[in-house]
C-alpha cells in the first residue's frame, strides 16, 4: 500500500498533513485516542492523526463480527454515548459502526492482529472473550484480550491502554522537573504497573512473576504499537527494555 508523504486529509481541507515521525506521545485528532510513532500533522493548526486513522478505508469487515458491516463515520452516528466494543473506550471521534448490529471499533482497534508471532516466547491470540481472569485488572469484563498460546495469561487491550495512558500522564508531570529524554521516563513508568500487578495475582511466586513479565513483554509490543496507530520497531524496543528492568 502506497504511504503518501503529505495530502490534503477531508477532516482538515485547510492545509496540506505532513507525515511525520514522533516518540513523544500526542492525542490523535481524529479518534481523539492517544498515538506514537508515525503520523500526519499540519503544523500551522497542531493537528494531528494516526497513520491509520489518516488512511482509514471507508469500509471494513472484522472475524469477530462476521454479519457486521463497518462503515467509517467522522463522528459518532446518533444521539447517544458510544462506546468502542474492542476497547470499551468512549467513542469521541473516528470511528467504525454497524447500522444493522450496532457495534462500533476505533480505527486503531481494527488493525490490532489476531495473532501475535513471537519465535523466542509463545505466541498470543486475540479474543473477543475473556476464560479467565486478565493479568492487569484480575477481573474478566467486557472488550478484547490477549491470550497466550497456553491460556494461562490474559490481557485486555483497555488494560493496556490504561497502562499507557497512566505512564503518559506521569511522563508529562515528570518531564518538566528533570528535563529527561521522553522514552527514559516512559521506560520507569509502565514496567511498575505491569510488574505489580503479576506480584499480586502471583503472590510469592518470584519464578512465576518473572516469567508471566517475559511472556507479557511479547503481547505488549505489538499491542500497544498497533492501540496507539504506528506498529514500529522503536516502540518494541521501548517496551522491551521496560520488561526487562
Amino acid at each position: 500500500m502506497k504511504i503518501d508523504k503529505e495530502f490534503i486529509h477531508p477532516s482538515h481541507p485547510n492545509h496540506k498533513l505532513k507525515l511525520e515521525y514522533t516518540e513523544t506521545p500526542f492525542c490523535c485528532d481524529g479518534c481523539r485516542e492517544a498515538g506514537i510513532g508515525l503520523k500526519y500533522r499540519c503544523d500551522i493548526c497542531d493537528f494531528d492523526l494516526h497513520k491509520v486513522c489518516a488512511m482509514a478505508p471507508n469500509s471494513i469487515a472484522h472475524s469477530f463480527y462476521k454479519k457486521c458491516e463497518f462503515r467509517f463515520y467522522y463522528k459518532p452516528p446518533g444521539a447517544y454515548k458510544r462506546v468502542c466494543d474492542a476497547c470499551r473506550k468512549d467513542v469521541q471521534g473516528f470511528i467504525y459502526h454497524c447500522t444493522r448490529c450496532g457495534f462500533d471499533l476505533h480505527p486503531c482497534c481494527v488493525n490490532l492482529p489476531l495473532r501475535l508471532d513471537d519465535s523466542e516466547q509463545h505466541n498470543f491470540y486475540l479474543c473477543e472473550k475473556l476464560s479467565s481472569a486478565c493479568h492487569r485488572c484480575g477481573n474478566k469484563g467486557l472488550g478484547w484480550s490477549y491470550r497466550s498460546e497456553c491460556k494461562n495469561y490474559y490481557l485486555h487491550v483497555s488494560c493496556v491502554k490504561e497502562m499507557f495512558v497512566e505512564s503518559w500522564q506521569t511522563i508529562y508531570l515528570n518531564q518538566n522537573k528533570n528535563g529527561k529524554h521522553i522514552r527514559e521516563v516512559q521506560m520507569g513508568m509502565l514496567a511498575p504497573s505491569l510488574k505489580g500487578t503479576l506480584q499480586n495475582h502471583h503472590k510469592g511466586r518470584v519464578g512465576k512473576v518473572r516469567r508471566c513479565c517475559q511472556m507479557a513483554t511479547s503481547a505488549l509490543r505489538i499491542i500497544i504499537s498497533a492501540i496507539l496507530g504506528d506498529p514500529t520497531a522503536i516502540i518494541a524496543a521501548v517496551i522491551g527494555v521496560l520488561l526487562s528492568k
